[in-house]
This record gives C-alpha cells, structure tokens and sequence, in this order.
C-alpha cells in the first residue's frame, strides 16, 4: 500500500501538483503601445452564466500588477506547438514577445495568433489565496479553434494529446 507523505516544502508540493496535466494560457493587454503578458497554467473555467474563468496570479508578479487595473484583458490557451512563446511569456528577462505574433483588439485586448482559444475578459474579482490570488475573469468575446490541439504541461515539460 501505498504511503501518503506529509506535506514539508514547496518544491514537493510542485511535483505532485505536476501530475495533473494543464493547458497554458497567456494573460496579455496593449499598454501604451508595449504588449504587456505572462503565462498562467492555472486556468479554469468556472461559469456559464455569467461566463467566468479564473486563473491564478502569485503574489510575487510583477507583471500582473500592470494588467489587473486595464479595461481589458485577452486571454490566449496556447496551441501545441507554442512552447517558445510560453517560455518566454514565463521569463522574468528579455523580450517576452520577441518572435510571438500578436493580434490587438480595439479595447487593447492582446492575443497570441495561432493560439486554440481568445477569451476577451475583464477582472471580475480578485480572491487572495495563500501566496496566490484567484482571479475571476468575465468573458465578453470568444475565437475558438477546436481543431488546433492546446499546448499540454505536465511533469514539468510541454507534451501533446493523443487521440485514442
């Protein structure tokens, strides 16, 4: 039989919680003309009606902070593929955009062309949780593509469905 270990650090905590597979998204908005983003695995959609998603935002962030204020917000569950553009959208340095072609909508939504799904969002809410906050999105606009598989991370490393 198996033995459940208590929990004593953080770094155990990433590799169980490494175990669940998740798709990954970028959080992003034009801000005076720079793309403004950051990639966020801890997505979830949570409501019809109203039509909420949440992701997670750590506490840490210091790109979120220049988001969370913006009349809107795009979000972008990146496409298989799309690794690249996540890495460096999960960078703290360099050019998180560098190479990553972008769509700008009126509002100042920005989009990662090619990715699987846009959600054009506002903050809905902000719940602090631990060393995170949820953060509750309202959906106002919607491009999906399920034929274009999402980029997949688990085990700390990107991977691709398989269809069976």
């Amino acid at each position: 039989m198996s033995v459940i270990e208590p929990v004593t650090a953080g770094e155990q905590l990433r590799e169980a919680f490494g175990c669940f597979p998740s798709g990954v998204t970028a959080v992003c908005a034009d801000v005076d003309g720079v793309p403004v983003g950051l990639a966020a695995s801890s997505f979830t959609s949570v409501s019809i009606e109203p039509p909420l998603v949440s992701v997670c935002m750590q506490h840490s962030s210091t790109t979120w902070p220049k988001l969370r204020g913006l009349p809107r917000l795009g979000l972008s569950v990146l496409a298989e593929g799309q690794d690249d553009a996540c890495g460096r959208l999960a960078s703290k340095k360099g050019d998180r955009f560098a190479g990553t072609p972008t769509t700008v909508a009126p509002d100042g939504a920005l989009f990662v062309d090619g990715a699987t799904l846009w959600l054009d969002c506002t903050v809905h809410a902000e719940v602090p949780s631990g060393d995170h906050d949820i953060i509750l999105l309202n959906v106002h606009g919607i491009r999906a593509d399920p034929a274009t598989p999402p980029l997949v991370f688990h085990g700390s490393r990107f991977r691709r469905l398989a269809a069976i």
